[in-house]
């Protein structure tokens, strides 16, 4: 058998994950999950009704107040203990990711070693959710800040980051104290049942971690909505987290917004054109250049940018798009027919009003779009507005710091921007300059486990990773003493 075969053939029966037991399909709505290589199902996924909905909030809200208690200690080694076995199961866990999303096997070992590192770096960082001191105003008081587990939280993720997005968000609330019940994404559900059946083994208790899937706006609501969820964090669309946002309201309830973004990259002629055209390729079309921090907007000085255009079209031409078990495979498809009809419609508009460069990809079954190249069109053509959720990057020119800083703030979207130059006084006229939660100069990595990562503006707020994305999970209080006369 070939991997890709073995891979299918070892592909688990679906199930949610309720008060520490497995739900299967028996008696549930059934959802099909499609494997976007072939457009053939990998199995069945159960749709959790309003009663395993209502079960799953009902058991975070049992298991809180144990696990609110649990040292910080203990809890490290449980989530340090899930990070051990996730490691162990790179190479199962791999092929999932590359059946469900499509993305290359290489790539989404990559992703899970960040997600294995999110889990170890969230079992250190709870032993330092530390208070503070205030100096008092009298010597007969103590002032104290303190900070306590903000309660059971409702989690929804994206299917781009399958394992990624829900480990930050498992991670983070587990180590913060709170109990969670999270709906990752009916596309690629069996990424996040390996962490909750890794956590199962690893000791945690029941109730504190629950997993279900089913219709993404229902849920969302019950989330949104059900006050004995005291945080909501989503990742995911701008207009559906507004949506939630307003939901959020009706019960006071916090929130954290990782939402759309449209990253620009400034890249000055004082760069080396050559090598930043080369690897900008690689850090847009991977995972198909669909992450929500995927480089989009290239802007380049216009001295350099005729180099910069032909040097990026040449290597977007050259990528090997495939199946994404094949060893030589850089390339795989998109997660779904929407992004392929989003996609190519936006295309076709700028094939009117300007060049479109796009390379080969498979025929026949699959999701399947080219490496593509936008160039020449004008500022109104819709792949400057929207954001193009896979593998199509848009080039133009820039003749100054400033046109150049107005272009990559034009939008109201602020999650991820990129820039290159040679000059330290230009990084630290950007560093200023730039609205976007995350800037990344003369590199291409907007996050890591250690530090905070967020959106501006209509690209949301709060934050994840990082002491700041731990401390979404926590309420801080004040508390003063007035000692007694003797």
């Amino acid at each position: 058998m070939s991997p890709r075969e073995k891979a299918v053939a070892a592909y688990p029966a679906l199930r949610l994950f309720i008060a520490g037991r497995w739900v299967g399909a028996e008696g549930r709505r059934t959802t099909p999950v499609i494997d976007p290589t072939t457009e053939r199902p990998l199995g069945a996924l159960p749709v959790a009704d309003e009663a395993d909905l209502d079960g799953a909030i009902a058991a975070a809200t049992e298991a809180f107040p144990a696990w609110r208690d649990t040292p910080p200690l203990a809890r490290g080694r449980i989530l340090r203990r899930a990070a051990d076995l996730l490691r162990g199961r790179k190479s199962h866990w791999a092929s999932l990711i590359a059946l469900e999303l499509g993305k290359p096997l290489a790539q989404a070992e990559a992703e899970i070693d960040t997600a294995c590192e999110m889990f170890e770096w969230a079992a250190d960082e709870g032993r330092r959710l530390y208070g503070r001191d205030i100096p008092a105003r009298t010597p007969a008081m103590r002032l104290t800040a303190i900070s306590d587990p903000v309660g059971p939280v409702g989690a929804i993720a994206g299917w781009n980051a399958p394992a990624i997005t829900p480990a930050r968000k498992i991670s983070g609330a587990l180590a913060a104290g709170c109990t969670i019940v999270i709906k990752p994404s009916e596309a690629t559900p069996a990424s996040a049942l390996v962490i909750a059946q890794a956590l199962e083994e690893a000791g945690l208790p029941p109730g504190v971690v629950n997993v279900v899937f089913g219709d993404p706006p229902t849920i969302g609501r019950t989330f949104a909505t059900d006050p004995r969820l005291r945080l909501l964090t989503f990742t995911g669309g701008t207009q559906v987290g507004k949506e939630l946002s307003a939901l959020c309201a009706g019960t006071m309830k916090r929130m954290v917004m990782e939402l759309g973004g449209h990253a620009p990259v400034l890249v000055f002629a004082d760069s080396d054109i050559d090598a930043v055209a080369a690897s900008g390729v690689t850090a847009k079309f991977r995972n198909s250049g669909q992450v929500c921090t995927s480089p989009t907007r290239f802007l380049v000085e216009a001295p350099a940018h005729d180099r910069f255009l032909e040097a990026f079209e040449r290597a977007a031409g050259a990528i090997r798009v495939g199946d994404p078990f094949n060893s030589d495979t850089q390339m795989g498809p998109v997660q779904n027919a929407r992004s392929v009809a989003a996609l190519r419609g936006l295309a076709e508009d700028a094939r009117d009003r300007g060049r479109v460069s796009a390379g080969d990809c498979p025929e026949g079954p699959g999701f399947w779009l080219p490496p593509t190249v936008v160039s020449g069109v004008p500022r109104d053509a819709k792949v400057w507005h929207e954001e193009p959720f896979g593998p199509l990057a848009v080039i133009d020119s820039f003749a100054s710091f400033d046109e150049a800083v107005a272009e990559a703030n034009r939008l109201s979207l602020g999650l991820a921007a990129y820039a290159w130059t040679g000059s330290l006084g230009t990084s630290e006229r950007l560093a200023r300059a730039i609205q976007a939660g995350s800037l990344a100069i003369n590199h291409w990595s907007a996050s890591f486990p250690e530090t905070p990562f967020g959106g501006v503006k209509d690209s949301g707020f709060g934050l994840e990773g990082g002491p700041e994305g731990l401390m979404a999970f926590r309420q801080p209080r004040f508390v003063s003493v007035a000692f007694p006369t003797p």
